[in-house]
């Protein structure tokens, strides 16, 4: 043995220096290591190990637990927990050299067993055997048990046959004549679970937070979704959406399932109650913020009217962001007083982006740009000296506007009435009454048309000079023919 290296047997190693024997060194090591565990004792302790298919568990005693890693997975099959973690399990065999833990009791055991999870609160599993009068059989460690209906759930059963065949935890509310009468509740261990997943929730929950939740209630001034059983949050109406919604009603269903953010939390009226308000349009982000980036000045997008005002009508271009319309751009081809002459709320219509203001979040549209102005082919369409037929749009002092097609108009002046044929008839016109005219002149830059009676003087002493003319000249030809006729019979 090297010099300076001290054995365990060496009696200068635990008496002269005064350091501990191997024998206080295993005392101390073994000390609370043996206590005594017995099935159904609850176990609290931490992860030590994640196997293939166990965890294993500090008890507390030299022995560790071991519990199935199966009964321990969520929904989604995924284990929750890590090494380190404590675990509260209850104890459900023993031997020597295992204990074996579990979530409830369960598998076959004794009477005392039963009775200790009736007196400690342990949950037990049972297997929903079959429905009987007022509730159910249900097999608890290979005895028989009685579930009352109200004590299956939490809430009412529609189609209580649902249950046979599962297999829940339940909690013994009645054990009597050594185990011949036994009672069991899943609703009061749903309860205490719902109770400690509640508590859980709402110590972690934080304004900001995204969580999932179902629709339960639509009111006229929003809807209620609860988060957890028996934890209701509310969405205002303008927060269902980043659209105008009228009803909640026409966005959400009573049992759908949404994404919410948590705008705010504060005690409610009732001891220990919460009042949570919610959003679901702010999950998405504001539509807003990104404006700039999908919609540029000159285009031409297509949009549905959500409302009509005194002054336009409001038109949604993408979900929230609505852009105005205003009077002066509903139509190129008819003078608009009010919106709804042209369009109305729920209608779909062609815009073009007049202008985008971020800072302000407005949008100006055009509606008569869209659809495109009647005045810029004109000069093509119409000349001087034409005859058309128009409708009367507006009868002034000054004359008549006359509509020569939708959003193109020409002016009868009160002062060529006179050069018509018949200016009584004229005088008689009423608004929306057709007449003829000719046009006189035309100025597309000031968007002007100058017309004339389409029987006018001027026309018809056109017409009789050319007649004259034309009588004339016959009348010239054949004396000229005839002059011509007997100067050649003379020469021969």
């Amino acid at each position: 043995m090297r010099a300076g290296v001290k054995t365990m047997t060496d009696e200068s190693f635990d008496n002269e220096k005064g350091e501990e024997s191997f024998e206080d060194l295993f005392r101390s090591y073994t000390a609370g290591l043996g206590n005594e565990v017995h099935v159904g004792d609850r176990i609290r302790g931490p992860i030590i190990s994640i196997g293939k298919e166990s965890l294993f568990i500090d008890t507390g005693t030299k022995i560790d637990g071991v519990v199935d890693k199966a009964e321990l997975l969520d929904d989604k099959g995924d284990l929750p927990y890590k090494e380190g973690d404590v675990l509260e399990l209850y104890v459900v065999s023993f031997r020597g050299d295992e204990i074996r833990l579990s979530k409830a009791m369960t598998g076959a055991g004794s009477i005392n067993a039963l009775e200790e999870a009736f007196r400690n609160a342990i949950p037990v599993e049972g297997k929903v055997k079959g429905q009987i009068k007022g509730g159910y059989h249900v097999e608890i460690m290979q005895r028989r048990a009685f579930c009352p209906m109200s004590q299956m759930d939490l809430k009412f059963q529609e189609s209580p046959e649902q249950n046979v065949g599962q297999t829940y935890r339940f909690l013994i509310t009645q054990f009597e004549e050594k185990g011949k009468n036994i009672v069991v509740s899943r609703r009061d261990l749903l309860r205490k679970e719902q109770e400690k997943a509640f508590k859980k929730f709402i110590e972690t929950l934080k304004v900001g937070d995204q969580v999932p939740g179902r629709v339960t209630k639509l009111m006229p001034y929003g809807a209620f979704v609860e988060l957890l059983p028996g934890l209701e949050g509310m969405v205002h109406i303008s927060e269902i959406s980043w659209s105008r919604v009228e009803k909640a009603s026409d966005v959400l269903t009573p049992q759908s399932t949404v994404t919410v953010k948590v705008l705010g939390m504060e005690p409610g009226e009732k001891p220990g109650s919460l009042k949570i308000s919610l959003s679901i349009k702010q999950v998405t982000g504001d539509p807003w913020e990104s404006v700039g980036d999908n919609f540029r000045i000159g285009d031409n997008v297509k949009g549905k009217v959500t409302r009509c005002a005194n002054f336009g009508a409001f038109v949604e271009i993408a979900p929230g962001v609505e852009g105005l319309v205003h009077l002066s751009e509903m139509s190129y081809r008819k003078r608009v007083t009010k919106p709804e002459e042209v369009v109305k709320a729920g209608d779909h219509v062609p815009v073009i982006i007049k202008e985008i203001d971020l800072e302000k979040r407005r949008i100006s549209l055009s509606i008569k740009d869209a659809e495109g102005d009647p005045w810029s082919d004109v000069p093509e369409r119409y000349r001087e000296g034409q005859r058309v037929e128009g409708v009367v749009e507006k009868r002034e002092r000054f004359g008549y506007f006359v509509a020569l097609e939708p959003g193109v108009s020409g002016l009868l002046p009160a002062s060529r009435i006179k050069d018509s044929l018949k200016p009584s008839q004229l005088e008689k016109l009423r608004e929306g009454d057709k007449v003829n005219v000719i046009v006189e002149e035309i100025n597309p830059e000031e968007r002007k048309i100058t017309l004339a009676p389409g029987d006018s003087r001027d026309e018809e002493d056109w017409r009789q000079f050319a007649k004259r003319e034309q009588k004339r000249s016959s009348v010239f030809g054949e004396k000229l023919n005839k002059a011509l006729q007997k100067a050649t019979k003379q020469k021969g």
